[in-house]
């Protein structure tokens, strides 16, 4: 590798702590999960994530539906507001205009937390480990972030995240992936349940984590043998008080992009994104 691509890369991580944020109309900051493979009804009867939308401040998006089957699709959805005409999980690179070009225009921050992820702007469909894979990081399937040394430089393992929140904080926008065994994908709700609730309720502690963050918590697709009704849950300070509420609006995925959209005055993709819904009936708004 040439001096001036580790140059650009350093720039591009060094510049995600020193750039300014840029305020929302409702939140500073978004941080989604994405877990996979689960209905809706088999979500909401983990005792864990039955507990998240009775806080005050949450949102249960009663009525959200993954787009497609299988998961590969999904994924790229939520950054592309189409399936790019995917039908299954194979190798693809999708070439156009994508969320993070929006985020990039307006100056916003960004980073994908990919666990188990090996680095390096690493292109092949599994790891060595099998724990990750390429059809659940619609990052590097986007072209334009792929064969770009400083944006493939903000796919990192998902480890990173505490020496950003030991630094100074996350991005503006996080993207966070779990590998196949904490995602549902290889074991069940409950194992990824195991992991998750530990994990997530000590980096609530952490201001750096929550101030101005709207999380989502939500999964890829049901068990593909419904209608795609799956689980997805707000959080955070931007959800307005007297919680926990209910949010019957029917939502996708693509709703993800117009909320992030609406919130930051992105331009649209011109795409599925811009008859979504955006998820901000119960934000309070700054």
């Amino acid at each position: 590798m040439k001096l001036s691509t580790f140059a650009t890369i350093f720039l591009a991580v060094i510049s995600i702590s020193t750039a300014t944020a840029i305020p929302g109309k409702f939140f500073d900051r978004f941080f989604v999960i994405i877990f996979e493979n689960t209905s809706f009804q088999t979500a909401i009867q983990n005792p864990y994530l039955a507990s998240l939308i009775t806080r005050n401040n949450s949102v249960l998006l009663n009525n959200y539906f993954a787009v497609s089957h299988p998961s590969e699709p999904n994924y790229v959805a939520t950054l592309f507001g189409s399936t790019a005409g995917i039908l299954d999980d194979n190798f693809y690179s999708v070439d156009g205009t994508n969320l993070v070009d929006l985020l990039e225009a307006k100056g916003i921050s960004w980073k994908a937390y990919m666990q188990d992820y090996p680095g390096a702007c690493f292109t092949n469909m599994t790891s060595t480990s099998g724990l990750y894979v390429r059809k659940h990081n619609p990052f590097i399937i986007m072209s334009d972030v792929s064969t770009d040394p400083a944006r493939c430089a903000k796919i990192v393992n998902a480890d990173d995240i505490d020496n950003d929140l030991a630094a100074d904080g996350l991005p503006q926008f996080s993207y966070y992936v779990p590998n196949m065994n904490n995602d549902a994908h290889d074991t069940n709700t409950t194992f990824a349940m195991s992991w998750f609730s530990p994990w997530f309720e000590e980096r609530l502690q952490n201001s750096k984590f929550t101030d101005g963050t709207l999380f989502l918590i939500t999964f890829d697709e049901d068990d593909t043998k419904g209608d795609n009704h799956i689980f997805a849950s707000l959080l955070g300070s931007p959800v307005k008080p007297g919680g926990p509420h209910t949010d019957m609006t029917n939502y996708t995925h693509y709703s993800i992009l117009k909320t992030l959209e609406d919130n930051w005055g992105l331009d649209n993709l011109g795409r599925n994104d811009t008859t979504a819904t955006a998820f901000t009936n119960f934000l309070q708004g700054f």
